[in-house]
């Protein structure tokens, strides 16, 4: 089936985005196929997701009606809305990038990325990425996400489509991120 990538225009998109999120979770995933798949930590509730679904929406991947993959588009300003990702954020603020203090910059936060099971492998993670800085290089300088060191296929993936690390640290639960950031003006 053809795939095509947009953005989520509606309620339909948003719940598709959070089924695929769910399937994805470590809780719905064995150690070994999180380990070998990869995973996503955060699980949005509907409101949130739609918050942050304006005013850049939410790349994704169609087949036919399905969402099949996406990106989430999260904006600075909604930092104190997902407890965990607090930490993250104060790590942001101390990063120094090409001379300049990333919080200094525009930058977006990519707030995760998914791509159903059956669509990995075929460039869906590429083109999800590609989508995304077509439509946001325009108003932003930087993409910024954080992986976990235990997400190996998500840490490879990122590097392979042009993200760099320029933090690591370790949260207070005694997890390992490293944060990543895809610099928009050489990708465009």
């Amino acid at each position: 089936m053809k795939i095509t990538y947009t953005v989520s225009e509606n309620d339909v998109d948003l719940y598709g985005i959070l089924s695929l999120q769910r399937s994805n979770l470590p809780i719905s995933l064995s150690q070994e196929e999180a380990l070998e798949q990869g995973f996503v930590t955060v699980m949005h509730d509907f409101s949130l997701l739609k918050r942050m679904n304006a005013p850049y929406p939410h790349i994704i991947a169609r087949a036919g009606e399905s969402v099949v993959g996406y990106t989430l588009v999260m904006l600075r300003e909604l930092r104190h809305e997902i407890p965990v990702l607090v930490p993250m954020f104060a790590q942001i603020d101390k990063v120094s990038l090409d001379g300049l203090m990333l919080k200094d910059t525009r930058y977006f936060i990519m707030g995760q990325v998914c791509i159903a099971r059956t669509y990995r492998g075929q460039g869906v993670f590429q083109c999800l990425y590609e989508e995304m800085v077509r439509r946001m290089s325009a108003d932003f300088e930087y993409i910024v996400t954080e992986v976990s060191l235990r997400n190996p296929r998500s840490l490879r993936a990122h590097e392979k489509v042009g993200f760099r690390n320029v933090r690591e640290y370790r949260s207070e639960d005694g997890e390992d991120w490293v944060i990543l950031a895809l610099e928009l003006r050489i990708m465009h």
